[in-house]
Formats: C-alpha cells, sequence, structure tokens
C-alpha cells in the first residue's frame, strides 16, 4: 500500500513540471516568432503646428487693431455729441438771453427822466432840418460841424456790437448816425468798418481800406442792419488794432468809436495808457490819429443798477476824445 501511494505522488509532480515546462516554452517560442516594427503612421497632417499658431496669433494682433480703431472712433463719437450737447445748450441760453433782452426792450420807455437829463455827458441832437443844412453845406473854415472835425482824409468807425446795442433800438439809431456821418464827408479816400473787438466786417478788405463810392456807402449801412461779432463791450481792442494797421504819416485818420456802456470789470485807466502808449504826439503835439466817440442812452431805459456802465463809457470816451483830438457826443434818445 505505501509503495502505491509513491508511484501516485510522484506521477502528479512529472505532470505539473511537464505542464509548466511546455507553456513556458510556448512562451518563449511565440516572443521569437513575433517580429518587432516601426510604427505605422495612420494619417499624415501637411500642416505644421508652428505655422498653425502663428496664423492665429496674426489674426488676433489684427482683431486687436480693429478694436483699438473702433474705440477710438467710438471716444470720437462721444466727443463730438459732448461738443453739440454743450453747443445746443450755449444757443439755448444765448436765445433766452436775447428773448429777454427783447421783451425788455419792448417795455422801454419813449421819455428820458429828469435824473437823466441832468446827468454829466454833452449831448448833441440834430434835427432833419439840421442834417439836411450840414449834408448840402461846405465845411466852416476851422473844418468842424457840430463841433466835430471833419478835416480827416480817412475814416475808421468802431462799433460796438454787444446785445445791448444789437437787441435794442439803439442799433437803428446807429445805422442813422453812421450815415450822417459820412453825408458830413461827402468823399474821403477810405473807409473800415469793424467792432470793439477789432474785428472786419468785411473780411476781404482785412488790413486795407475800402474804396468810397455809393455803392459802398449802401453796402455798408446794409450789412451793418445783420452784422452782429462777439463783443466784450470794450473799444481798446477795435482802437488799437485801427491805430496799428491803417497809420501813416501821410494819412489824416479819424476813428469814430460808437458804443453805450463800458462794463465794471474793465479799467479806465489802463484803457487811457494804452491807447496813449500807441497813439502818440508828434512834434507838434497832435496825435497819429484823431479819436471821436458816440453814446447812445440804450441802457438808461432799463434797471438802474446797469446804468453805472454807461457812466463809465461817458467818462471813458470825454478823456480818449480830448487827448486824442476828437469830440464826444452823447445822445439823448433814439429818435
Amino acid at each position: 500500500m505505501k509503495r502505491r501511494k509513491n508511484r501516485e505522488t510522484d506521477g502528479f509532480t512529472v505532470s505539473f513540471l511537464d505542464v509548466a515546462s511546455c507553456g513556458f516554452g510556448a512562451m518563449i517560442i511565440l516572443l521569437m516568432i513575433t517580429k518587432s516594427s516601426a510604427p505605422v503612421t495612420i494619417e499624415f497632417a501637411d500642416v505644421t503646428p508652428e505655422g498653425s499658431i502663428t496664423e492665429l496669433q496674426e489674426q488676433l494682433f489684427t482683431i486687436r487693431g480693429e478694436t483699438t480703431i473702433l474705440n477710438r472712433e467710438m471716444n470720437a463719437k462721444h466727443e463730438q455729441l459732448s461738443a453739440l450737447t454743450e453747443r445746443i445748450a450755449r444757443l439755448r441760453r444765448d436765445l433766452d438771453d436775447i428773448e429777454g433782452r427783447f421783451q425788455s426792450s419792448r417795455q422801454l420807455s419813449d421819455e428820458v427822466t429828469d435824473e437823466i437829463g441832468r446827468m454829466a455827458i454833452a449831448r448833441q441832437t440834430l434835427t432833419d432840418e439840421m442834417e439836411r443844412l450840414l449834408a448840402n453845406s461846405a465845411a466852416p473854415p476851422d473844418n468842424a460841424i457840430g463841433g466835430v472835425p471833419v478835416d480827416s482824409e480817412y475814416v475808421i468807425f468802431v462799433i460796438d456790437t454787444s446785445g445791448s446795442m444789437f437787441n435794442n433800438p439803439s442799433w437803428n439809431k446807429m445805422l442813422g448816425v453812421i450815415e450822417d456821418t459820412l453825408n458830413v464827408y461827402p468823399e474821403v479816400k477810405g473807409i473800415q468798418v469793424m467792432n470793439d473787438m477789432g474785428d472786419y466786417m468785411f473780411d476781404s478788405y482785412r488790413g486795407d481800406w475800402i474804396p468810397d463810392t455809393p455803392g459802398r456807402r449802401n453796402q455798408i449801412i446794409s450789412s451793418l442792419r445783420t452784422w452782429n461779432p462777439y463783443s466784450n463791450s470794450s473799444p481798446v481792442e477795435g482802437v488799437t488794432r485801427a491805430i496799428n494797421t491803417f497809420y501813416a504819416p501821410d494819412k489824416k485818420i479819424s476813428i469814430y468809436v460808437l458804443g453805450d456802456d463800458f462794463q465794471p470789470g474793465g479799467s479806465i485807466q489802463e484803457v487811457m495808457r494804452t491807447i496813449d502808449r500807441i497813439n502818440v504826439e508828434d512834434a507838434n503835439g497832435d496825435r497819429l490819429v484823431r479819436i471821436h466817440g458816440i453814446g447812445f442812452p440804450t441802457i438808461f431805459a432799463g434797471p438802474s443798477r446797469f446804468q453805472q456802465s454807461v457812466y463809465r463809457y461817458s467818462t471813458l470816451m470825454r478823456e480818449m476824445t480830448q487827448r486824442n483830438g476828437g469830440t464826444f457826443v452823447g445822445l439823448n434818445d433814439y429818435q
């Protein structure tokens, strides 16, 4: 019995070893017969990754550049819109101011009070008959009409174009005064018209004389009806530009300053120093040009708080005309 058991055990051991050996051998054989080969390319991409990235970067830069341009244009449009909005608001304020002044002008009194009659301003009123006689008569021996010397060969008008003048009856009166003044000078060698800021009415004659012809005189009066450039109600800029531009030793020139007020912010002494420095005296004590002044009573018909500027204008022009060989005339009505 014991011998039989040993035989069974040996048979099992041999069989297991045989199986293991065969399996191991089979693996070796499989490894030997398997042929190693290089990886096979399934699909080939024609575009290199580097080129694709560069192209995308260029597209990105292009888009960013276009975005910057569009943002710049949009900001410019916003600025234009803001400027237009501000301009509209400013024009509306100007319109409201003009409408207010127009309403005030309709309530102006036709008569001047006794207090205005006593004010210390030289006044002169010419009736239609006096104007007719002066226009048709020759100049007296002293070359003065109504106290105003008319010996000049060239005439320059410096006109206050502020709202208090343009938006009131003074403007029509001013047109008549200029026409009457030109009638006193039957013929001159040259005329010029500018406002108190030194702006020319005719750009084509900037820095040059307007020829004196009947047609030119009519054109001056016609253009003045609607001429309304900006004004700061101070004659110093216009007078100084007129002297600096047109003075010549061989020309007799008269400047006529037409206005109604001089704002409290301005300095009368500073204006006089400026004019004295430019319109100097010659060896005979005469100034380079004559300066005449004409004052209009526009603001006297309005609130009393504005009347101080009229007194300041009268004081300024009386002093200026006295120093510069001219005459100041203060009008007392619009008729």
